[in-house]
């Protein structure tokens, strides 16, 4: 017992004089020759260590760029969570797909060996916590997690040539299988605080939405289905032809006709991520490159009421003339003069239209580009010329075979003996799916289905009525209070037939 007692004072005391040592060096030794030092410690360690490492970081970037994913870390996390739930000691639990099941994986400074032909290696996760500093220009960072293989030299060959290229296969393969789609939107410009900040954030996206539930035209909805698969198997075809692997898809027609439900059957048909991109949260042309370059292949991008999002002409208003001439904080001067920058966005239709179809829209393949609008004729040609928009699909009233789709998948009906009625208030009136659907769907707890098409019914005379007392709203140009009410109707987002004799009912 003695023996240990005098050991353990031993380690104490040599512990105690490196330390010494390591402060007297940090305090009085110049950080060159520091840095000098350590370069020639780590050579000679490597003389005698037999084992190489690899490192992988979470994120790319520093604290003059924004954080990028590395999409590399992201599948050995996929490889190595199947591995990490049999054999880590420490395991963390995360939502899988579906939100139905957990995902364990590997907790921080945890550690699993792996095996590969014979050979052994050792996966670490690790972490690096910034230090909090009193007084900075830039940002502090948060966490940053990073993966690190170990593996002895006399494999380097094995590790370099087969064993990372089987780790991205197999990871890539496990992604797939547990992939859940995803809802992307991106983060508005807040200056220079907020550099390290992801460009995107996300929610699960699990909209139960197929082309089969889309009230259109069966043959224009198989052309439609058609080429989209046709674009999703076609990268050979691309790179033969010279052409990026994208699509653009130009949605219009009034509101309520279902635009955005087509693109939700797009991303459940492919199985594609959608990123649904705010232009006035966009602080310049060089911001919409950075969010194009950070979307992941597979994935739709969706620019919605693209007549709205922004005034592409390149003209801004002047900047209000400071009213505090108060002097400020330098730093906090420099932080309000970025916060208002940020409120007004500068991207121009020169910007756009590279984001579209210049040359940074070829860094990565297999993405849709999806606009929509409800006014195509206020577009700017360019923007939607074909080979920027290269399938237009004009999103137009419910006819009677897209009612038919609707009364299949709210009643469950193929045929009623109403139906005829309907066929022909549907032919003489023009009304959105949105409306047939809200009609369609039942309102009492016994889902009477002769109910909710006598309520369709009733909608459609209702409108018929209105259109013969008021004429067609879309090309009258009264005035007085009939000119107001189809005007407010008609320029106005969301608003439905009905209104007008809601409207006269007020008055």
């Amino acid at each position: 017992m003695f023996w240990m007692a005098e050991f353990w004072m031993s380690m104490g005391t040599m512990m105690g004089s490196i330390m010494f040592v390591s402060t007297m060096i940090q305090q009085f030794v110049p950080r060159q020759l520091r840095n000098y030092l350590s370069m020639w410690v780590q050579r000679l360690l490597a003389l005698t260590n037999p084992y190489i490492e690899i490192s992988f970081d979470e994120y790319i970037g520093n604290e003059f760029e924004y954080l990028k994913q590395s999409k590399t870390y992201t599948t050995i996390e996929a490889y190595l969570s199947p591995r990490s739930s049999k054999l880590a000691k420490r395991l963390k639990a995360q939502i899988g797909k579906g939100n139905k099941n957990l995902v364990l994986c590997m907790d921080d400074y945890e550690e699993i060996p792996d095996e590969f032909q014979g050979a052994k290696v050792w996966w670490f996760l690790g972490k690096t916590v910034p230090q909090t500093q009193s007084l900075s220009y830039y940002p502090v960072f948060g966490e940053r997690r990073h993966l690190t293989l170990k593996f002895h030299r006399k494999n380097r060959d094995l590790v370099a040539e087969s064993y990372l290229n089987h780790v991205i296969r197999e990871g890539k393969a496990t992604m797939m299988q547990n992939q859940q789609r995803k809802l992307y939107s991106n983060n508005p410009s807040r200056g220079y605080y907020e550099y390290s900040k992801k460009l995107w954030s996300h929610v699960v996206f699990d909209h139960p939405l197929t082309f089969e539930h889309l009230a259109m035209d069966p043959v224009k909805k198989k052309e439609i289905v058609d080429d989209l698969i046709t674009f999703s198997t076609g990268k050979d075809y691309y790179v033969k032809v010279g052409k990026a692997w994208k699509r653009g898809y130009l949605l219009y027609g009034p509101p309520g006709t279902g635009k955005s439900s087509m693109i939700a059957a797009m991303a459940n048909l492919l199985h594609y991520d959608i990123y649904d991109l705010e232009l006035t949260a966009v602080k310049d042309n060089t911001e919409l490159r950075r969010l194009l370059t950070d979307t992941s292949s597979k994935s739709i991008i969706v620019i919605e009421d693209i007549d709205c999002s922004l005034e592409l002409t390149g003209k801004r208003k002047k900047k209000k003339k400071e009213k505090d001439k108060e002097e400020k904080d330098p730093i906090r001067e420099m932080a309000d003069e970025e916060e208002e920058d940020s409120k007004n966005s500068k991207v121009t239709l020169s910007g756009l239209l590279n984001f579209i179809d210049g040359i940074w829209s070829a860094c990565g393949g297999e993405r849709i580009i999806v606009f929509t609008t409800n006014h195509i004729e206020k577009l700017d040609p360019a923007l939607i010329r074909r080979g920027r928009m290269d399938k237009h699909i004009e999103m137009s009233y419910c006819d009677f075979e897209g009612f038919k789709v609707l009364a299949k998948n709210y009643l469950d009906l193929d045929s009623h003996y109403l139906f005829e009625t309907i066929r022909h208030l549907i032919d003489e009136n023009q009304i959105t799916p949105a409306d047939v659907a809200e009609n369609l769907m039942p309102k009492t707890i016994d889902r009477d289905s002769e109910a909710c098409l006598k309520n369709l019914i009733q909608a459609l005379e209702k409108a018929k009525e209105d259109k013969r007392t008021f004429g067609n709203p879309k090309f009258s140009s009264t005035n007085g209070i009939q000119g107001f009410v189809n005007s407010q109707v008609f320029t106005s987002r969301g608003k439905s037939h009905s209104m007008i004799g809601w409207f006269l009912r007020d008055v």
